[in-house]
């Protein structure tokens, strides 16, 4: 029998939240998604910036509207025992306060915020876009430093997403979102 054929018959290892803690902090980010490990590098300057921008700007509305709390990455989301990711930002409502631990967000967030590098965008915008819509963050922004652009998706009754909005710096336009009222954010802020 080759090893081919071993591996073939061989069931995949999946990664758990126990295991998780084990990995070795090495400056990258590491995720599980179904048991899989994700690794990425640390981000750009341009990516960084950008996450900078989107966070004073958040943390400055939420400090005069309590509404909740805002956290970047890196910081555990624990969706389940094989779903551990470290969004680039995320809020948590005052009404769901108690999925906030010392260690980690336990659930779901309301909002979730991932800044696109060349080497997480398939995966932000397709595999995040499905864990979180499965575990049922409600909204799911997704920022691209190099277009300039935001996509904004929100759950549906379904518990799918749907596209709510796409903006882009170019247009002039603003992002907005019902979970913090009176949030009004034009896109230049953001990519500044």
């Amino acid at each position: 029998m080759t090893s081919q054929a071993i591996s073939k018959k061989s069931p995949s290892v999946k990664f758990t939240y126990e295991d998780y803690l084990l990995f070795t902090d090495d400056g990258k980010r590491h995720e599980l998604i179904d048991g899989e490990h994700y690794m990425t590098p640390s981000p750009n300057e341009k990516h960084q910036r950008v996450s900078m921008n989107l966070s004073h700007l958040l943390s400055h509305y939420v400090k005069k509207n309590p509404k909740g709390r805002i956290y970047h990455a890196p910081f555990d989301v624990v969706l389940s025992d094989q779903d551990v990711v470290q969004p680039d930002l995320l809020f948590v409502s005052a009404a769901r306060a108690s999925l906030i631990t010392e260690k980690c967000i336990q659930g779901a967030p309301d909002l979730v915020i991932e800044i696109l590098s060349e080497s997480t965008r398939k995966t932000d915008e397709i595999i995040k876009r499905k864990l979180y819509a499965r575990h049922g963050v409600g909204e799911y922004w997704i920022v691209d430093p190099e277009l300039e652009t935001v996509k904004v998706y929100r759950r549906a009754a379904s518990g799918d997403y749907v596209r709510a909005a796409e903006l882009s710096r170019e247009t002039g336009d603003t992002i907005a979102t019902p979970l913090l009222p009176g949030l009004a954010i034009p896109l230049a802020e953001i990519f500044a």
